[in-house]
């Protein structure tokens, strides 16, 4: 190097560092520091050029990750140096992004409106209760956001031009706006309307006061969100919920609740910290909770637990501002089962006529997000439903996964692909069933390869042949003539949790789940595998029982019980007092002959049918009105001050459960309380899954144990798991971040692609 040479310091930044005000800090940092050089975005990150003495340099990297903006993520700075004939640089400053490769950076999600924001429609003029206030620390992203790099004319901000005032914050280096793509205020940017009694309404105090004075009266309007429409009324009004389930044409689900604060959550349920964070922080989840007083009866009907969220958008705030109620309910914006609606024409198709007023906005949601959920198991988050304020933040693989895109399952779908080394997840999709929701499927699917420039070497399903994802993977096969892998669900499921947790060595995995196609073509379901994130072995399984009616049976749980009895007493079957009452003897007979004959009768070994079974034999649910009814109410049926169990037949190649039905027949019988044997029943599965592990630890030799699959998201279940095996001081880890349920398919699908594909 010449003597007037200058080695130029280059840093790249890769993780969450676009749309969080990251520039800016590392304009504030850089500036404090006297060091000279520039920043900007790529599409691999975010990118310092700067002259740096090599102590300099270790005291910036030491405060770029100590400092860094709270939501912002930082997976690795890469560090290079390039020498030039003199120095380019005699300050620090943000240049335009650049756009040279087809590596991308992480895309925000979307994020809460923060405090300083909610001030500051109080005191900025131009600002005053404007509706769309944002920062770069918070607003919409992931909704907005068509391309990368991510700036405002790749968003669907494009559409609004500044004002000078609001022009002036996003290039002002100091200010908390500079370039906060969405920034807009009450002269530029998006605007609420609605058609209300044939007149357009554009102002927002006249929409806010109009939306306000029909929650007081008790109707049901449809507002659109940042991610999509939501349904709301009074959590308080009965007759408005009432009209809200005739509207969304929902039976018995719950709904979501939308609270004034956290004080007022702290009246309606019981709140531990892990809880109180998960509500408080800038992904405003809603958050499975312990009910402690009713709102209004059909808010969750047979439920003791309320999903609870805090406010997140501006006009939450003015609602509660100008109403009385502690709560709204707040559910997604569509005909039950469809895709949560994004366009006033989607609305107006599926709500007109049904809600009196629909109120609109004019910033286009590019990608739709629903609400996302979770619940703390034992002090960690385990997430639910995966969508607004997580997705499209990635997973870091620790093995290579570029182009490999996996399909996911048939319900509570998502998909995946690797870019780099890193899985991107997508959005709750659903069920795949649903026309319209297949169709946001394959349109999600189209986005996110766009998005990511992503390009497909390796397609990896489900097992299932009908499954729509599997025959969507069997098109995209043979269009782009790429090889397709198929998984087995179930070993999906744990190398999910695998992949969460970074293991990829034998474990012991015990999945429980509702059906999955297994190797034997049989429907699998409470699995005992030894298995890596690349093979796996069937140790022991539940017994196989007839299903009868196939899928039926999921939305039937008599169906189960009358199976089970079936299977183990044949046609002299002991049913338990008031059951043929309540079922009817002609549809028992009916099924009887179904299973003698073997029409539609498949057999299978799902521990979620098992719930089922035992629930209508309870008398707790007999008809499912949604997805896992019957398992839910009898978890919280169970008593906790009953620590017995059932015997268990443990044969050599599966675990039979006959005397466990015939204890809950003999207890039945004898008068027991139903509390007490729905406790008896979860007693009976968490000591035998970790008497399981014990025994196959031993012969296995594998250490660690993984939990997962829809069964887990029974909470008592699982943090009775918890207790047992850290008192026995067996290692278990439970899916948090990726779904325990279907919604996290996909990444184990990709989980084991990638695997499989580093053996070739």
């Amino acid at each position: 190097m010449k003597e007037e040479d200058v080695a130029i310091s280059v840093l790249t930044v890769q993780g969450l560092v676009q749309g969080v005000g990251f520039r800016p800090f590392i304009y504030r940092i850089a500036s404090e520091m006297n060091i000279c050089g520039e920043v900007d975005n790529r599409n691999n990150g975010v990118c310092i050029r700067a002259v740096l003495t090599s102590a300099q340099r270790e005291l910036f990297i030491e405060r770029i990750c100590r400092e860094r903006p709270k939501v912002a993520s930082i997976h690795r700075i890469t560090i290079s140096e390039k020498i030039e004939a003199k120095n380019p640089y005699t300050d620090f400053r943000i240049t335009p992004s650049r756009s040279e490769s087809d590596e991308v950076t992480q895309v925000a999600p979307d994020i809460a409106v923060c405090p300083e924001c909610l001030r500051d429609r109080k005191m900025q003029a131009h600002r005053l209760q404007y509706p769309f206030v944002n920062c770069t620390h918070c607003g919409p992203r992931f909704s907005i956001i068509r391309d990368l790099p991510y700036d405002r004319g790749q968003t669907t901000m494009s559409a609004f031009s500044m004002c000078p005032s609001c022009r002036k914050e996003y290039t002002t280096v100091c200010d908390r706006r500079f370039h906060a793509e969405p920034v807009a205020c009450n002269h530029c940017g998006p605007s609420y309307y609605a058609l209300y009694n044939k007149v357009k309404v554009t102002n927002y105090p006249e929409l806010l006061d109009l939306s306000s004075r029909l929650l007081r009266e008790g109707e049901v309007i449809a507002t659109k969100g940042i991610g999509g429409y939501h349904l709301i009324c009074d959590a308080r009004n009965e007759k408005a919920v009432s009209r809200l389930r005739e509207v969304k044409q929902r039976d018995g689900k719950p709904f979501a609740v939308l609270f004034r604060d956290i004080e007022n959550i702290r009246r309606y349920v019981s709140l531990n910290e892990p809880e109180e964070e998960s509500l408080l922080s800038w992904r405003r989840p809603i958050v499975l909770l312990k009910q402690l007083r009713a709102l209004a009866p059909s808010v969750n009907p047979g439920m003791e637990t309320l999903g609870c969220m805090l406010p997140y958008m501006p006009i939450h705030s003015d609602w509660f501002e100008q109403l009385d109620t502690p709560a709204l309910v707040m559910t997604s914006g569509n005909i039950s089962e469809c895709p949560i609606a994004i366009t006033p024409e989607e609305a107006e198709k599926q709500l007109a006529g049904k809600v009196p007023l629909l109120l609109h906005h004019n910033r286009e949601i590019h990608n739709r997000v629903d609400d996302s959920v979770l619940q703390i198991c034992g002090g960690q988050p385990c997430l639910i439903r995966r969508s607004r304020g997580y997705v499209p933040e990635p997973f870091f693989a620790d093995i290579p996964v570029e182009g490999i895109l996996a399909f996911g399952a048939e319900k509570v779908n998502t998909f995946a692909l690797g870019k780099g080394e890193t899985i991107l997840q997508s959005q709750y999709i659903g069920d795949l069933k649903n026309w319209e929701t297949y169709r946001f499927y394959k349109e999600s699917l189209e986005r996110f390869q766009h998005l990511f420039r992503f390009r497909p070497s390796l397609l990896v399903c489900d097992l299932h042949p009908d499954y729509l994802s599997s025959r969507e993977a069997e098109r995209y096969a043979s269009d782009l003539h790429l090889p397709l892998l198929h998984v087995q669900h179930h070993h999906a499921h744990a190398a999910a949790c695998m992949l969460e947790y970074g293991l990829d060595e034998p474990v012991i995995a015990l999945v429980l789940d509702g059906t999955g196609l297994g190797d034997d073509g049989k429907a699998w379901g409470g699995e005992i595998f030894l298995c890596d994130r690349r093979e796996y072995k069937r140790l022991s399984h539940l017994e196989y029982v007839p299903l009868p009616g196939g899928d039926k049976a999921s939305t039937e749980p008599w169906r189960m019980a009358v199976a089970y009895l079936w299977h183990y007493y044949g046609n002299e079957i002991p049913f338990p007092i008031g059951f043929r009452e309540r079922i009817g003897e002609a549809k028992i007979q009916m099924l009887l002959k179904m299973m003698e004959k073997g029409i539609n009768t498949p057999y299978t070994s799902s521990a979620g049918r098992l719930f089922d079974a035992v629930a209508s034999l309870l008398g707790v649910c007999d008809i499912s009105t949604h997805q896992a009814e019957a398992p839910v109410k009898l978890e919280q049926l169970a008593s906790d001050e009953h620590q017995s169990r059932y015997s268990v037949l443990i044969e050599k190649e599966f675990i039979s459960m006959r005397p466990v039905l015939e204890g809950i027949l003999e207890d039945l019988a004898a008068g027991v309380p139903v509390a007490e044997l729905s406790a008896r029943f979860h007693n009976t599965l968490a000591w035998l899954l970790v008497e399981m592990a014990k025994r196959y630890r031993k012969q296995t030799g594998a250490d660690k144990i993984v939990i997962s699959g829809g069964c887990f998201q029974n909470k008592r279940l699982t943090e009775q798991l918890q207790r047992m095996f850290t008192e026995a001081g067996i290692p278990l880890f439970v899916s948090g971040r990726i779904p325990c349920n279907d919604g996290g398919v996909a990444v184990g699908q990709l989980a084991i692609a990638a695997s499989r594909k580093r053996q070739l």
